[in-house]
């Protein structure tokens, strides 16, 4: 049986991108996130071998499993052992495994082994769903760009959004003139990485107000050093930055870049927790900086016209 492993793709893919600044690195699994990966594997096999043994652990079903993991990857690279020693039991295989995983310079190699080892068996139940979860934040935490959905391992950049704003953002904030906005904006996705929720907001919004305050010094507008988003956008739009063909939809525009960013940041990290203990949710972080990522971008290609 052959299979459509994670290097294959890749190297179909690699010819089809174009290459822009990124929050996350694509080349190196560094090897702390590959000792975290290993541990997670060897959790998942555990769990597939107590699903099939019907509630515990069986060496025996342990060692199979990972011997046809092995048996796979061989197969797809066209050698005889990963590492060149035999083994006889789930102890030594197993051990085969890791220290392929941990010497192998290449890396998507690496990501072969943990994209065949989750995906070859697939046990049903919370605790799967749980490792799978902690992988994808294993990766964030180390910026390392890619995560584990639907059987595959994918890179982030992949996805729509992360390809249509986030990157395209970078690249516009590589410029010199938006250094200080870049560099809040980069803050923000530390944060996001690192779940720091409130934090990640608090710089999307500098990030925003930074990038209007640059777009009026460099356009000649008057604007003050303390004004806040709510006047900058009142000042960018009465100068006309929005091009007049879209007069229509002048009202929505403001609605959208005075509600959006602005907003979710003061109802949800802006003002004092008093007595309640807040928790921001990812999903929320995640809307805000994909946000903030596509009003930069309407933003700074409007200013360059």
């Amino acid at each position: 049986m052959m299979h459509d492993i994670y290097s294959k793709r890749e190297e179909r893919n690699k010819r089809k991108r174009g290459e822009l600044p990124d929050i996350y690195q694509y080349d190196e699994i560094p090897k702390p996130l590959r000792v975290q990966s290993l541990l997670i594997i060897e959790e998942n096999i555990e769990n597939v071998s107590n699903n099939v043994s019907e509630g515990h652990n069986d060496p025996t079903i342990s060692y199979l499993i990972v011997k046809q993991i092995h048996d796979a990857l061989c197969r797809e690279y066209g050698v005889l052992s990963l590492t060149g020693k035999k083994y006889f039991n789930y102890e030594q295989a197993f051990g085969e495994l890791v220290n392929f995983v941990i010497a192998e310079e290449n890396y998507e190699r690496v990501l072969d082994v943990i994209e065949i080892s989750l995906g070859y068996y697939k046990p049903v139940g919370r605790k799967t769903a749980d490792s799978i979860a902690e992988l994808n934040d294993r990766f964030k935490e180390a910026g390392v760009g890619y995560q584990y959905e639907s059987g595959q391992i994918v890179r982030i950049d992949s996805q729509y959004i992360h390809a249509n704003a986030v990157k395209p953002a970078l690249g516009l904030l590589a410029d010199k003139k938006y250094d200080s906005v870049n560099q809040e904006f980069l803050a923000a996705h530390e944060h996001y990485r690192h779940k720091r929720y409130e934090e990640s907001i608090n710089d999307c919004l500098k990030s925003f107000e930074s990038l209007l305050k640059t777009i009026c010094l460099e356009k000649g507008w008057d604007c003050g050093e303390h004004d806040t988003a709510k006047k900058l956008i009142q000042i960018v739009l009465s100068k006309g930055l929005i091009p007049t063909f879209m007069e229509n939809q002048l009202n929505t525009m403001q609605t959208l870049l005075g509600s959006g960013v602005p907003t979710a940041r003061n109802k949800l990290s802006g003002h004092g927790q008093g007595t309640e203990i807040r928790e921001i949710p990812d999903y929320m972080a995640s809307y805000v900086l994909h946000l903030t990522a596509s009003t930069i971008l309407l933003l700074g290609n409007a200013a360059s016209q």
